[in-house]
């Protein structure tokens, strides 16, 4: 079966944007293959805020990739290149592992992880913490949540930037 990656970077401090959504913050690594990364997945799952400062950046999908955006108040008829789900996100993640193809992309935000992992949908957790403190902005995971246990299944540091990528299953 597929599986569900939430795929994220991180400031040190547990942010994935700043207090505006930037990302600005995020260093590029020229050891980082963002192809060979991409070439893992076929499906995106994004929440409503990721998806909306999607379209204000021009955009709304990716090619190649079958966009799922979670929002219970944007209206199918008005994205037709994207799939909205409204209702039942854990029957709808479900699904779409069940299909064949390549693995699920959880790509944001915050909020859509915490209720995906409290549906038991998420089966890893990979973060690329970036060597930058925010001090605010969107964190990693929306409170509140119970407690999860994570067993590590590997790590790597890119030496030139910094950047250490953690990666965890969800037990």
């Amino acid at each position: 079966m597929r599986r569900v990656r939430y795929r994220v970077a991180a400031s040190l401090d547990g942010y994935i944007a700043g207090p505006n959504g930037e990302a600005d913050w995020i260093t590029m690594d020229p050891e980082i293959d963002f192809g060979a990364i991409f070439a893992q997945f076929d499906t995106l799952l994004i929440g409503r805020r990721t998806f909306e400062t999607m379209l204000r950046g021009g955009k709304a999908d990716t090619p190649g990739m079958k966009t799922v955006v979670f929002s219970q108040s944007l209206r199918q008829i008005d994205y037709p290149n994207v799939t909205i789900v409204a209702e039942k996100p854990k029957e709808a993640v479900n699904s779409i592992k069940a299909e064949s193809g390549k693995d699920i992309w959880l790509f944001g935000g915050g909020v859509l992880f915490r209720s995906l992992l409290e549906a038991g949908v998420v089966d890893t957790v990979e973060i690329a913490l970036m060597p930058v403190l925010l001090g605010e902005g969107i964190p990693l995971l929306a409170s509140p949540l119970k407690e999860t246990r994570l067993r590590r299944t590997g790590q790597h540091l890119y030496k030139q930037s910094g950047i250490v990528l953690l990666e965890y299953a969800v037990e």
